[in-house]
């Protein structure tokens, strides 16, 4: 099975790893802020924080900017639900806009429609990889004094306007899954200029310990003080080489998903039946993390079977993503079907081939052979 993602570990990372194994650090040590720092360093920006993965990630930044039980916060239905589930767990109410069908990206021109006196925080999704119109998001949120938490965790390496994404945005979330960019195995980060949004995350996520600015006076030099109610989502030093090595091959990464990106769209670009994603662009340049098809006409309706039909041929499609207020949950908290009808016709009309930096020219061959046999038969 050729999956539809898969991590790329050689034995440089390997090699980074055992060296932290065989120390005397394996958490909360030198490599925690070593990761940080060059992340920082490669977006562009003051602060990073790395943490267990990039739902702790969201989770941090929405207790940095205080979010709270009554407050909204707008962000995309095309997103894994993890988006809206962490604002949720602070008794926020998601607000759900409808997507560009050519991006799959939340679309700007609708945001302010449903913007409230409750609204604090825009969650904009840089689906697939490729950033949102953040010059258009910014300036609404400045518009209404909101604050921007960009999820970017599929995006590490894009870049928007010739600026790196975690530069951009108040806040900005990536992930280190596997599939993503870079990998720490599960990992996580959040970005930002602001020094105070980055001492409460760097709180939050060691269980709201503050080990200098305190409250109180101190009883002794072992002394330390729970501040706030927070979470252990620290990430270890080993992972944290694993970053840093992935880290410096991130260029590497992105281009070789971007050759095989040109190769797709060269493949399909003459199906009629087949809508291929947009290209980059001078402003817009796409991290690529998935490959995404959306069918036409007929083949809309065909979409089970052909995904079941490249599964039992050997390639490893996805779908990305059901519109979260369509799961179970969502719907039994009162959102219901017909909310973003954009996203619905997204939804129904994707599917994702497989793209990761180790897909060989000969397997991705394969893909497009089979792929074009089920969809001309």
């Amino acid at each position: 099975m050729i999956p539809y993602g898969h991590q790329y570990v050689d034995n440089d990372d390997i090699e980074e790893v055992i060296k932290v194994l065989k120390s005397d650090w394996l958490t909360q040590g030198p490599k925690v802020h070593e990761f940080e720092k060059a992340l920082a360093d490669y977006c562009g920006i003051k602060y990073a924080v790395v943490v267990s993965n990039g739902t702790a990630a969201l989770h941090a930044a929405y207790c940095a900017v205080g979010l709270k039980s009554n407050d909204e916060f707008i962000t995309s239905p095309i997103t894994f639900p993890a988006t809206s589930n962490a604002g949720l767990w602070q008794n926020g109410k998601p607000v759900f806009v409808d997507v560009e069908l050519k991006t799959g990206n939340i679309n700007p021109d609708l945001i302010e429609e449903k913007i409230t006196n409750k609204t604090k925080v825009i969650v904009p999704v840089d689906f697939a990889g490729r950033p949102v119109d953040l010059e258009k998001i910014k300036k609404i949120a400045k518009k209404y004094n909101l604050i921007v938490i960009e999820d970017a965790c599929q995006a590490l390496g894009a870049s928007y306007n010739g600026k790196k994404i975690g530069s951009i945005s108040d806040l900005t979330v990536f992930s280190f899954h596997p599939v993503k960019s870079i990998t720490t195995g599960e990992g996580g980060a959040v970005l930002t200029n602001n020094e105070d949004y980055y001492k409460r995350i760097k709180r939050f996520i060691t269980h709201g310990i503050e080990k200098k600015d305190f409250i109180y006076e101190p009883d002794g030099d072992w002394y330390f003080e729970m501040q706030d109610l927070g979470q252990n989502y620290r990430l270890t030093d080993f992972q944290c080489a694993l970053g840093l090595s992935q880290l410096r091959k991130l260029n590497k990464f992105i281009e070789k998903r971007r050759l095989l990106v040109e190769r797709y769209n060269q493949a399909f670009q003459n199906y009629k039946n087949i809508q291929i994603p947009i290209f980059d662009s001078y402003e817009t340049k796409s991290a690529w993390h998935l490959y995404v098809l959306r069918l036409q006409g007929e083949l809309v309706g065909r979409k089970a079977e052909i995904f079941r039909k490249l599964r039992e041929k050997g390639v490893g499609v996805q779908v990305h993503h059901i519109p979260v207020y369509l799961h179970p949950y969502y719907q039994n908290l009162g959102y219901q079907k017909g909310l973003c009808p954009q996203a619905e016709k997204f939804y129904e009309s994707a599917i994702s081939l497989p793209l990761y930096p180790s897909l060989s020219e000969d397997e991705q061959d394969e893909v497009i052979q089979v792929f074009c046999n089920i969809i001309n038969n």
